[in-house]
C-alpha cells in the first residue's frame, strides 16, 4: 500500500521543506492529534531513504516503536527498529525507528541526516544534546501541544498550518458535544510546581466515583441509546480501579490500564478494545491513552482528571475521541474535571488559529472560575456546555432569557459569555493598530503599546495580519493625540 498524503499534509511539509532551506535545521511541527503527523514523519523518512541518506525516528515509549514500525510496514518502506534482540533488528537500513532511551544509551548516531522527535513537547535533556551537539543533523520535532517551556531554546521555526477547526471543517476530525457534569472539587487542594499534587487529586477524585458512572451510564443510553466505546481519564490508579469496580456492579466491563501492569497486558487490552465488536465498554487510564492510541470508533471521553495549569494534556485527552471515524458526526465529552471551562480561552484559540510561537506562556496555572460562572457556562435543564455566542442550547434547545433583555442577569454570565466577543474585539484592534504602524512606518512596538494603552495588557499570544483601520479606532488615536498634546501643554 503506497503512501497517499492530503493536500495539507504536502503543504505543511513543503514548508518544513522551506524552513531546511532558510537555515532552521531544527522546527517544530505542530498539527493537532489526528492530522496525519505519523503519515507525515513517514513521507520525510522516505524522501530522505531515497536519496541514499539515514534518517531516524524518535519515540519515547518502546510500544510506539511498534506501533510505527507497524506503519512503516503497512507502507512497504524498508526500515530497522533500532532495539536489542528486536525481530526487526536491521542496522544497514537506511530508516530507523528508536525510543529516547535507546538513543541515550548509544549516544551516538553516525551518518544520521534527519532525525524525528516524535511528542517532541516531553524534552529529554539526553535527546536536547544530542540535538545541540549536532547541528548537520536536521530535526523535525512533531507535537499537536507544543508548551513546554524552553522548546524557542531549541527549535527555531514553528510550522502550524493546519488548525482543528479546519479539520473538522474537513471532517477529519469530529466535534465534541460537552457536558459539564458533577465536578471534582479542588477548592484549597494542596499544588506541586503549579499544579494540584497527586494524591490530592486521587482522593477527591474517589469521592464522586458514582457520580461518574451515573452520568456515563444517563449520557450513553440518552444519546445513542446503548452503551458506546469510551475512554476514561482518571484522577489516579487507585481511582481508576474504584472506577472499574464501580462499572462491572453498574453491569459494564471497563478495563483500567496503568504503569503498574506489565506492557502486554495494556497491549492486549487495547487490542481489544480496537475491534469492532470488543466486549469492553470502556478503557480507564491518566495518561496512557494520551499517546499511540488512535482508536478511531470512541464515541465518549470522561474527563475526571482536574488540572490547574496543564493546557496540553487537557488537550491531548479531548484529541483521542476527536478521530472521525465512519457514521461518526461528534463525540460526546463528559466533563467531571472542570478542565473545559477553566481552559476554554485558551482551547478556543488553539482550536480556530492553532499555535504560531513557542514559549509562549500558556501552561501557566489558571484562575479559578467561580461557583456562578461555573453554572452559567452550562444548560440549566440539560448541562450542555453554553456557547458563548447563543442563547440557545445546541442539545436540548432551551432558550434562556436574552442578555440585553435581562437587566438582573449575573456579571459573570455576561463577562463569561462576551469572552469570544471580547478576544474578537482586541484582535480586530490589534490587527487595524498593525496597519497603522506599518502604513506610518512607526517603530515595530507601537501598535503593542497602543494595544496596552486601550486594553491594560499586552497582545501576548494574539496573532493577526494587519487590516485598514475603522472609524471606531482612528478617533480613539485621534483622542489619545489631542489628550497628549493638552496635557505637554499644560506642563
Amino acid at each position: 500500500m503506497a503512501l497517499e498524503l492530503f493536500d495539507y499534509q504536502s503543504g505543511i511539509l513543503e514548508l518544513l521543506r522551506q524552513g531546511f532551506a532558510e537555515g532552521h535545521n531544527a522546527q517544530m511541527l505542530v498539527a493537532p492529534t489526528g492530522a496525519g503527523k505519523t503519515e507525515m514523519a513517514i513521507s520525510l523518512l522516505e524522501a530522505a531513504a531515497k536519496k541514499g541518506n539515514r534518517a531516524a525516528m524518535l519515540l519515547d515509549r518502546v510500544v510506539l516503536c511498534d506501533q510505527t514500525s507497524q506503519r512503516l510496514q503497512k507502507y512497504g518502506i524498508a526500515h530497522g527498529v533500532m532495539q536489542s534482540g528486536h525481530w526487526r533488528y536491521r542496522p544497514y537500513e537506511h530508516i530507523q525507528v528508536c525510543s529516547a532511551q535507546t538513543l541515550e544509551k548509544r549516544g551516538s548516531f553516525p551518518g544520521l541526516k534527519l532525525l524525528i522527535v516524535d511528542e517532541a513537547h516531553q524534552t529529554r535533556k539526553q535527546t536536547v544534546e544530542f540535538i545541540k551537539s549536532n547541528p548537520h543533523v536536521k530535526v523535525v520535532g512533531l507535537s499537536a501541544t507544543p508548551f513546554t517551556k524552553g522548546l524557542g531554546n531549541i527549535y527555531s521555526n514553528v510550522i502550524s498550518s493546519v488548525t482543528t477547526q479546519e479539520l473538522v471543517n474537513l471532517k477529519r476530525l469530529v466535534p465534541l458535544r460537552v457536558y459539564v457534569a458533577k465536578e471534582i472539587d479542588m477548592a484549597g487542594a494542596k499544588k506541586v510546581a503549579g499544579e494540584w499534587a497527586q494524591d490530592e487529586v486521587t482522593t477527591r477524585g474517589m469521592q464522586i466515583t458514582g457520580d461518574i458512572v451515573a452520568e456515563w451510564v444517563k449520557k450513553t443510553h440518552e444519546v445513542f441509546g446503548e452503551p458506546r466505546k469510551t475512554v476514561v481519564f482518571c484522577a489516579g490508579v487507585a481511582h481508576g480501579a474504584d472506577l472499574a469496580q464501580k462499572f462491572a456492579e453498574a453491569g459494564y466491563n471497563f478495563v483500567s490500564l496503568s504503569y503498574k501492569d506489565d506492557d502486554q497486558f495494556k497491549q492486549d487490552a487495547i487490542a481489544e478494545f480496537a475491534k469492532p465488536n470488543s466486549s469492553i465498554h470502556g478503557l480507564i487510564a491518566t495518561d496512557i491513552l494520551t499517546k499511540g492510541f488512535d482508536v478511531s470508533d470512541v464515541m465518549i471521553g470522561v474527563s475526571a482528571r482536574p488540572f490547574s495549569k496543564s493546557l496540553s494534556s487537557h488537550i491531548q485527552q479531548m484529541g483521542r475521541v476527536m478521530r472521525s471515524h465512519p457514521g461518526k458526526e461528534f463525540a460526546l465529552w463528559l466533563d467531571h474535571s472542570g478542565n473545559y471551562l477553566r481552559f476554554r480561552d485558551d482551547w478556543d484559540e488553539v482550536f480556530e488559529e492553532g499555535v504560531k510561537s513557542l514559549d509562549d506562556g500558556r501552561e501557566k496555572p489558571k484562575k479559578e472560575p467561580t461557583p456562578k460562572e461555573k453554572e452559567a457556562a452550562k444548560c440549566p435543564k440539560c448541562s450542555h456546555f453554553w456557547p458563548s455566542n447563543s442563547d440557545t442550547c445546541p442539545a436540548c434547545g432551551y432558550v434562556r432569557m436574552r442578555r440585553n433583555d435581562v437587566e438582573s442577569v449575573p456579571g459573570v454570565m455576561e463577562e463569561l459569555a462576551g469572552a469570544n466577543a471580547m478576544r474578537e474585539m482586541k484582535r480586530k484592534w490589534l490587527a487595524e493598530l498593525r496597519f497603522i504602524c506599518d502604513r506610518e512606518h512607526y517603530s515595530p512596538g507601537w501598535a503593542a503599546h497602543k494595544f496596552k494603552e486601550k486594553f491594560g495588557s499586552w497582545p501576548n499570544n494574539i496573532h493577526v495580519d494587519p487590516a485598514p483601520p475603522s472609524v471606531e479606532v482612528q478617533r480613539w488615536l485621534r483622542s489619545r493625540q489631542i489628550a497628549w498634546a493638552k496635557a505637554r501643554k499644560a506642563a
